[in-house]
């Protein structure tokens, strides 16, 4: 498939107003973080996970709680712990005397987005509770299947794994991330009015919804006319391939990531205003997308070789099409 530069816009201006007030308001509440904003808007616009990965008190549950009230969608939050297990996650069947029957009560995983916090604080098993519902937007519990109400996003934050009381994401786990963010610490004068901003109150609890789910849905919707030509998606299987073929990769980017990396570039053409996707889209979205799927070699890992260092190695090799 071929883009047409003249084709007509996707958005209505009115839903290209309200993606623009979703930018501006969210930079009021993380300062001079725009680009991890813009990551986390395509990853809703591309039905994703996201990962936020950093060090305690920069930001990241602050950052995920405005992204949810913003949205307008039903908001859940999991504080994951050491002795959390799989049906504080999902829900369990209590029995009722009265009726003389066990009826069910969900968990917090039965909303539209899903803050995990410290997801990487609980062991394994309660981890790998979310595996289906955000590959599949369900759960099976007792044999039975219940859907997630939609849009179902999920937006964990995880401590870096030397700290102590972590465990490392599985595999498996990782690849159903869309994106894997980094916020940083912030420049001393954003620091400095983040101070004064939030001496009396904090940034988020007057925050008014930008979006509602039915707004997020048909944005997602908007999302999937996007069209991609054949040169870009050829331009993706090479990178995406490369991984597969590097000497110092042991694991490459899955068919998932692939997939993934697709529709979040599509997300990113959307949100910049066009309805097709450019090579640009991919280069910016190759580092969070695909560097947190990777598994280096061994003698990689203690040479102090870096998956993103690796990315941009791959997208500068590989010849960008026109």
């Amino acid at each position: 498939m071929q883009p047409n530069p003249t084709s007509p816009p996707l958005l209505t201006d009115t839903q290209s107003d309200m993606l623009q007030r979703f930018r501006q308001q969210l930079s009021q509440v993380i300062l001079g973080k725009a680009a991890q904003i813009d990551l986390l808007i395509i990853a809703l616009l591309s039905q994703g996970h996201v990962l936020l990965e950093d060090i305690p008190g920069i930001g990241k549950t602050t950052l995920a709680k405005a992204f949810a009230r913003l949205s307008g969608c039903q908001f859940s939050r999991i504080q994951f712990t050491p002795d959390l297990l799989p049906s504080d996650v999902l829900g369990t069947a209590l029995y009722n005397p009265g009726e003389n029957r066990f009826i069910f009560r969900e968990g917090p995983v039965f909303t539209q987005m899903l803050m995990a916090d410290e997801i990487n604080r609980a062991s394994p098993r309660t981890q790998s509770s979310l595996l289906e519902a955000m590959a599949e937007g369900q759960v099976t519990i007792d044999g039975e299947l219940r859907p997630l109400p939609p849009p179902f996003m999920v937006i964990a934050t995880q401590n870096p794994v030397e700290h102590h009381g972590t465990y490392p994401l599985p595999e498996a786990q990782l690849d159903r991330f869309a994106m894997c963010l980094q916020l940083g610490y912030p420049e001393p004068t954003q620091e400095l009015e983040m101070l004064f901003n939030q001496q009396h109150s904090t940034p988020v609890a007057d925050l008014p919804a930008v979006l509602s789910s039915e707004e997020v849905y048909r944005l997602q919707q908007a999302t999937g006319k996007v069209t991609v030509s054949d040169a870009v998606g050829r331009y993706l299987i090479q990178l995406v391939t490369a991984t597969r073929q590097h000497p110092d990769i042991q694991l490459g980017i899955s068919p998932r990531g692939a997939l993934t990396l697709f529709q979040a570039a599509k997300a990113r053409a959307l949100l910049e205003g066009r309805t097709f996707v450019l090579p640009d889209d991919i280069k910016v979205l190759a580092q969070p997308v695909l560097a947190h799927r990777l598994q280096l070699q061994l003698q990689a890992r203690y040479s102090g070789r870096r998956k993103p260092e690796l990315i941009q190695e791959l997208l500068q090799q590989l010849p960008v099409p026109r």
